[in-house]
């Protein structure tokens, strides 16, 4: 699966406004994440894991980071997050299907904080752009 040039332009032209707010929607995607699937909870025993806090904060901006790796390197995002699946999948032997749960809640957290920008066109690429994402995190458990 690849990314059209229509939804690459639509990637790159929100990730300004998604960076600026990194923290934030980092934070509300992780908060999702261990609401909507408490099982995920058991990567963080050593997290304060409740709503709004610091470490929350600070792994919440470690994903959006992460997805900016991505978005900067749209045409290698294999080579972009290599390092980090082999973290996931190596060392935290994380469920790959956590990938795309997140993903999910990345998604909701995007499209509700901004609402005007997230058409039925950048729904579909952000959609197609996090699956990849989560495809490539998953890349090393194969």
């Amino acid at each position: 699966m690849s990314l059209t040039k229509a939804e690459r332009t639509i990637i790159l032209s929100m990730w300004d406004k998604i960076s600026s707010q990194a923290d934030a929607i980092g934070t509300q995607a992780l908060e999702r994440l261990f609401t909507s699937y408490p099982q995920t909870k058991t990567y963080f025993p050593h997290f304060d894991l409740h709503p709004g806090s610091p470490h929350l904060h600070m792994h919440g901006a470690k994903v959006v980071a992460a997805l900016g790796d991505a978005v900067k390197s749209i045409d290698n995002i294999a080579g972009a997050l290599a390092k980090l699946s082999e973290l996931h999948a190596y060392i935290l032997r994380v469920d790959p299907v956590n990938f795309k749960l997140l993903s999910h809640c990345l998604l909701v957290t995007v499209a509700s904080h901004f609402p005007a920008d997230f058409t039925a066109d950048a729904h579909t690429a952000w959609d197609k752009f996090l699956s990849i994402v989560s495809s490539v995190l998953t890349e090393k458990y194969r």
